[in-house]
């Protein structure tokens, strides 16, 4: 019974995960000075997680506008967005002690191990100054990617990802 917990509560604490999104910049940039932006040539031409590419671009798009930049094709800002999944093995063990009549006795123990096996996937959006080709802002978005959602599902995580990432730059308008 102990064991079918604690497989059912892993279960839901991987199928609830959050993303965890990280960000790193130059303190010393002032964005209020960067009014455009445009996607590298890798990210028009690469395949950034190809089936959802272009939910991902205009996501971002989308988001940078908001902050108040926007496209161009002279722009001041260069983004760069990478996709990676790694398989993710997580081993936990445990021991059960028993209590006799004659104190503590390992009679009774019992030991498990359970090993977690899932895909974890990272989202990174990175900038640079476009005169410089200095990265000054990137960020990074990770979750545990549900296998079996659907594409719409799939969707609507990779938006919350770019939108939970782009959420930090330090500038809005």
């Amino acid at each position: 019974m102990k064991k079918l917990f604690i497989l059912f509560l892993s279960a839901l604490v991987l199928s609830c995960s959050s993303v965890k999104t990280v960000v790193n910049y130059d303190e010393k940039v002032d964005f209020t000075e960067f009014k455009s932006y445009g996607f590298t040539e890798d990210d028009l031409e690469a395949a950034i997680g190809q089936n959802y590419r272009s939910t991902i671009l205009s996501t971002v798009e989308k988001e940078l506008i908001a902050k108040g930049l926007s496209k161009s094709d002279d722009p001041d800002l260069l983004v760069n967005v990478h996709i990676k999944t790694q398989q993710v093995v997580e081993a936990n063990a445990a021991s059960q002690v028993g209590y006799g009549s004659y104190g503590l006795t390992t009679a009774n123990s019992g030991a498990y191990a359970k090993y977690d096996k899932y895909t974890e996937g990272s989202m990174f959006i990175i900038m640079a100054d476009n005169d410089t080709k200095i990265i000054i802002w990137q960020g990074v978005g990770t979750k545990i990617v549900d296998e079996s959602a659907t594409g719409e599902e799939r969707e609507e995580n990779l938006t919350k990802i770019v939108q939970g990432i782009i959420s930090k730059y330090p500038y809005d308008k």
